[in-house]
């Protein structure tokens, strides 16, 4: 009988991964289920409370006693000043993601800079007091020491974008790689030929992964790679001045601009027009994000969407996982998951 506990493998109480995987759902489903959240479909909900009748789940109050000393935070960490925070709509769009899958639980999310030494210093001494049940940190660099200090402190942690291919945390990701190839190709598409490609901050495994696209798109159709072509930026719209002035200083007949970021792509165009140079008559632009800025350019700009929304909400899933999962740090063993969502190329008039 349900009521009574019925016991799940070797007679012991079934788990909420074992309710998720008879009724074909997510962990998370299932948490929102037993909740009672709205943001859960009828057949869904029917699926989950058959599993829990079946398998007679009964929530564990004991678990709910240790959760008391859990603090019911969790901390965006961003190192980066608030500048480019505030500036990116990266940034925002990652925000809203995580702000809306976290609206039907009790935890409550902080936000953190720590784009400095001071402000890094400080997070770890916070972070050393175990205030916080988990850290999402967003735009890490190849050398930011959080990561390692987030895995000495034992603390749950998922990042957006893994630093490099041996990522050792759990990573919430875009396909980059594919992405800066679906743009080139397009280009190529479009009797493109001399392409150049502005990019993100190199120190960002993502941005190198777009570089290697870029790179491969332009040998897998037979034309060699120019690297007088790629010059490094650093998403921003400044960054975007800078390489395209170099970049026509260097090769003033390119005809197409990849760049790393929109915001870039709106620095970069702002030269080109200066230089008196039509889009996308004689130059075809494209940039990445396909965020509001790219909508709203003139004309409006041909970019690759990430699902950065998406994004979020998968971060959130997996770091109520980790601090679900209350085995030490090293009794996991290789556990640690890395989610790479797919992109997509939305045409438009730049190119």
């Amino acid at each position: 009988m349900a009521g009574n506990g019925v016991r799940g493998r070797g007679g012991r109480r079934p788990t909420l991964e074992e309710v998720a995987a008879r009724a074909g759902v997510g962990r998370g489903t299932v948490s929102r289920v037993i909740n009672g959240s709205p943001r859960v479909s009828d057949a869904t909900r029917a699926a989950v409370e058959a599993a829990v009748a079946e398998l007679g789940y009964v929530p564990n109050t004991a678990a709910r006693a240790l959760a008391a000393n859990r603090t019911d935070a969790i901390a965006l960490v961003v190192p980066e000043p608030e500048t480019r925070f505030f500036a990116e709509p990266y940034f925002s769009d990652m925000l809203r993601g995580v702000g809306q899958e976290l609206s039907d639980t009790e935890m409550q999310l902080l936000l953190i800079f720590a784009g400095s030494d001071r402000k890094r210093q400080r997070l770890a001494q916070y972070l050393a007091a175990h205030r916080v049940d988990g850290v999402l940190l967003v735009s890490v660099h190849a050398d930011d020491p959080l990561p390692d200090l987030l895995a000495q402190l034992e603390i749950p942690a998922v990042i957006s974008g893994p630093r490099s291919a041996a990522e050792s945390l759990t990573s919430v990701d875009s396909d980059n790689y594919g992405g800066a190839r679906s743009a080139v190709e397009h280009l190529l598409g479009r009797g493109r030929r001399r392409i150049a490609h502005i990019t993100g901050r190199l120190d960002v495994y993502g941005a190198q992964r777009r570089v290697d696209g870029y790179r491969d798109a332009l040998r897998d159709a037979g034309h060699p790679v120019d690297e007088l072509l790629i010059e490094a930026g650093d998403f921003t719209e400044e960054g975007g001045r800078r390489a395209m002035t170099t970049l026509l200083d260097r090769h003033p007949d390119l005809d197409a601009v990849f760049a790393g970021s929109d915001v870039t792509a709106a620095g970069a165009r702002q030269v080109l027009r200066e230089a008196g140079r039509r889009i996308p008559d004689d130059v075809a632009l494209v940039g990445y994000d396909d965020s509001a800025i790219a909508r709203h350019m003139d004309p409006p700009l041909t970019s690759v969407r990430q699902p950065i929304e998406e994004m979020g909400r998968a971060m959130i899933d997996l770091l109520l996982t980790e601090i679900a999962d209350r085995r030490p740090a090293a009794s996991r063993g290789p556990e640690r998951r890395q989610a790479v969502l797919a992109t997509e190329l939305v045409v438009r008039a730049s190119s």
